[in-house]
């Protein structure tokens, strides 16, 4: 779910190093692509990939790589499933795209037309807010604003807290002129989906979507997935070495980032579009028709371009769940996804008639993985030269790492070295309220201050003083790195009455997105 959301560094390294090649290389073979990956899983500590990858209409190569979990042991096969996070929101633009087949709606509905609920921000884009809209990250709203009620799991949100949330969020931007990644929005494109079927989001996937096309073992939701063994323990790096962490539980409904599969699986998804929405013998049936493929595969949203050589790009920007670019004249339509411990992405060349997914169960090593793997298979494709991505990302994970570290380490050095005997405890304890998110408590628990949110209980640990009227909070929550501050406002007579906060680490993921709250104090 995030991203295309928290890879996006990765994804402007990628094309801010790139360049001509000198001469043409041929396509890598399954030995080559065996050979690449499992370098992968030892230079960036991955435990597990999976890897699929379709050209001219037929499978070629689906694959696992390493360990479902590397407390168990049991490897990776091609039916292995991993949660594929935000690649699940082609699936959420694709079962639009039947209901709109269907006549059931139109792109172009006003959201309020199926949820009368739905407000946003101001009352003008409130009433003009289309399905597009939701699909789209052109809201004016920030990036992942308000994923904080979903990272980390465990929160009791509802789609009802989340269609009442927007009218408390503020625009970053003008409404339909910037992209800013959201996952809420893909939540509300889930609630139409049930309204206009009569069946929920995970229901319409299943027996719409995954059923045609025989993904017998893709699920919508994890607790459907349970009854398979066959399943990839999500990892982490973040405390130095590789250690299994908890599977990310449900949320709302899967639209944004829910369902669960396996390369398998995803190379018929992966055909079906190449395919332009034929499938089954003689690609005798119709998923979707070529028309709605031409409306997914449509910019709807700008983002910058880098007009390198080497791809000699042109274009670039956002479809209905999928992204956009040229490749040397050849259209690119990918999307990544990630989830803690499970990173992603997808990638089709349908000029070529080539679709490359990669799954991965480690974070943060896998999001470079996935990277280097689809790059160097599409760039084999594409006659480029070897570009030694796996240099090259080796280079900015070490770094990106390195350099999150050094600002994360000198905090808790200045807080183990801060002074806070002046500190008047009872000044800061007190209950303070977020209008969509809810309620915090700052209260005393053996002598030192303690922080917990009522609604995500996950986001609840020790306050220790920075400097001024600061405090730097380590969740409980270990699982990514999520350690924020609290910046107390005062009023004349140093009495907290309000807290505003913001990640510690330059590298924190942009669904803990503490700076988009406003907690004031309401127990006086």
């Amino acid at each position: 779910m995030r991203l295309f959301r928290m890879y996006l560094p990765l994804i402007i390294l990628s094309l801010t190093l790139l360049f001509q090649s000198s001469y043409l290389a041929a396509q890598l073979s399954s030995d080559e692509i065996d050979q690449l990956v499992e370098e992968c899983l030892e230079k960036f500590d991955v435990a597990g990939v999976a890897v699929g990858i379709v050209k001219d209409g037929k499978i070629i190569h689906t694959k696992g790589y390493g360990f479902q979990s590397v407390d168990t042991k049991e490897t990776v096969d091609a039916h292995t499933n991993f949660a594929i996070a935000s690649n699940s929101k082609a699936f959420t633009t694709a079962a639009l795209a039947i209901l709109v087949e269907e006549g059931k709606l139109s792109w172009q509905d006003k959201v309020v037309d199926h949820i009368p609920e739905f407000k946003m921000y101001n009352a003008y884009v409130t009433e003009n807010f289309n399905i597009q809209d939701l699909l789209t990250h052109r809201s004016g709203l920030g990036l992942g604003i308000g994923d904080l009620m979903f990272f980390p799991d465990g929160a009791d949100f509802t789609i009802d807290d989340v269609l009442s949330s927007f009218q408390y969020f503020k625009p970053q931007s003008a409404f339909r002129t910037k992209f800013d990644y959201d996952n809420l929005l893909y939540f509300v494109a889930g609630e139409v989906i049930a309204r206009v079927s009569g069946m929920s989001w995970e229901d319409f996937v299943d027996t719409r979507i995954c059923a045609p096309l025989d993904m017998e073992r893709t699920y919508s939701a994890l607790s459907e997935n349970q009854v398979t063994s066959n399943l990839a323990t999500p990892h982490s790096t973040e405390k130095g070495s590789i250690r299994t962490i908890g599977h990310f539980d449900e949320m709302v409904n899967g639209a944004a980032g829910g369902i669960f599969s396996n390369v398998d699986d995803l190379c018929n998804w992966m055909l079906v579009h190449l395919n332009q929405g034929k499938y089954g013998a003689d690609l005798g049936n119709v998923l979707f028709t070529e028309e709605s493929q031409h409306e997914m595969w449509t910019i709807h949203t700008n983002l910058d371009v880098n007009r390198n050589p080497r791809y000699n790009s042109h274009f670039a920007g956002y479809g209905l769940g999928w992204g956009l670019t040229d490749l040397l004249g050849n259209l690119s339509v990918s999307h990544t996804g990630g989830l803690p411990g499970m990173l992603s992405r997808t990638v089709l060349i349908p000029d070529l008639e080539l679709g490359v997914v990669v799954l991965t169960n480690t974070e943060s090593g896998g999001g470079s993985a996935f990277g280097v793997i689809s790059r160097t298979i599409v760039d084999s494709y594409l006659g480029l030269d070897d570009y030694q991505w796996m240099d090259k990302y080796y280079e900015y994970h070490q770094n990106r790492k390195s350099s999150g570290d050094e600002v994360t380490t000198e905090v808790w050095k200045t807080v183990e070295a801060a002074d806070d005997s002046h500190i008047m405890v009872d000044d800061y304890i007190g209950v303070y309220e977020d209008n969509w998110f809810g309620k915090v408590e700052v209260f005393e628990q053996n002598g030192q201050l303690w922080f917990k949110c009522y609604r995500s209980p996950k986001l609840s640990g020790p306050m220790a003083f920075y400097k001024s009227n600061s405090f730097a909070i380590k969740w409980e929550y270990q699982d990514m790195n999520a350690d924020a501050f609290a910046m107390f406002g005062l009023d004349e007579n140093g009495k907290a009455q309000s807290i505003k906060m913001k990640g510690i680490s330059p590298n924190i993921d942009f669904s803990f997105d503490f700076q988009d709250l406003d907690l004031r104090r309401i127990d006086d």
